[in-house]
């Protein structure tokens, strides 16, 4: 009994450890999907948020300006997107793919250049833990939870919200009513941004203390799979993100007790996901308007 109550709660710490990354992740791809636009750089956004975490926390010694130097990376390079997807009316698609290249050649080659290596970066200061014993959670765990209401409250209960919706609907709609809709798109596609980049933050100064090569491995794309998951609603995104952390959690504790391959218990989350993914969750409807540029006057 004892064994198994070490276990179980070794898994949902674990678990509400790696829902972190994917419901700031996906809750930030809410945000600009919500609006209109395709962000599948979410992958991209989170990696360069990890970096300039760890390059901040470096340089200053404190950790919470690594996080907003985070915050501040995956913003910056979000309102590339948007520019290119808003302004320029590119494809959104191609646009998000290029910058999760960009990003995983840029960090590189930054890392090459301030830390004289390619593959791992000198420790650096990391978030604390808070909590009593092995209940403890650096800041930013404490952070997703809150963020799933707060979310809610601001697509669902104000005017901004409101906004962000009637654009990813019906655009011309929103124009008529005076609603600016390249604003609301630039702003909702930043806040993407931030919250990627605070997704990533949590990757090297949570998780860890250093930043390595392509570390979010994937969790971006993850992030997105959660999102479409939870219907672009925060609350369903968050049980979304916990399902998958809790099969990926039950993977690593099966995988010290059960001698089998590493490669086969780590297929179980992936599995766990194309399943609800193929029709346990019923069809996911996206925003009407999302991935289609607007042009003013068509109608």
């Amino acid at each position: 009994m004892e064994t198994f109550l070490v276990s179980f709660t070794f898994i949902i710490m674990s678990a509400i450890r790696i829902q972190t990354p994917l419901t700031i992740g996906a809750l930030g791809g809410m945000f600009s999907e919500k609006s209109g636009v395709v962000n599948i750089a979410i992958e991209g956004l989170m990696l360069t948020g990890a970096f300039m975490a760890v390059v901040v926390s470096y340089v200053t010694g404190n950790a919470f300006f690594g996080v907003l130097g985070g915050v501040a990376a995956g913003t910056a390079l979000s309102f590339v997107h948007a520019l290119v997807s808003i302004r320029y009316k590119g494809n959104q698609t191609i646009s998000g793919t290029a910058i999760n290249i960009l990003a995983a050649s840029m960090t590189v080659y930054l890392m090459r250049l301030i830390f004289k290596t390619e593959g791992i970066t000198p420790p650096v200061t990391k978030l604390p833990a808070w909590g009593i014993g092995n209940f403890s959670f650096n800041p930013v765990v404490y952070l997703s939870f809150l963020l799933v209401p707060v979310s809610w409250f601001v697509i669902y209960k104000t005017r901004f919200g409101l906004h962000i919706r009637a654009v990813g609907e019906h655009p011309q709609a929103a124009d008529t009513m005076g609603i600016k809709v390249e604003k609301v798109r630039y702003l909702a596609v930043m806040i993407s941004g931030a919250l990627s980049g605070l997704a990533g933050s949590y990757l090297s100064l949570g998780d860890g203390d250093t930043f390595q090569r392509n570390m979010t491995s994937g969790r971006g794309f993850m992030a997105l799979a959660v999102l479409i998951i939870g219907k672009w609603h925060p609350i369903s995104i968050f049980i979304a993100a916990f399902l998958f952390a809790l099969a990926d959690a039950f993977q690593i504790s099966i995988a010290t007790v059960i001698n089998i391959p590493n490669q086969i218990t780590a297929m179980i989350p992936y599995v766990v996901t194309l399943i609800v993914l193929a029709g346990l969750i019923g069809k996911s409807v996206a925003p009407a308007a999302v991935g289609k540029p607007y042009n003013k006057g068509e109608r």
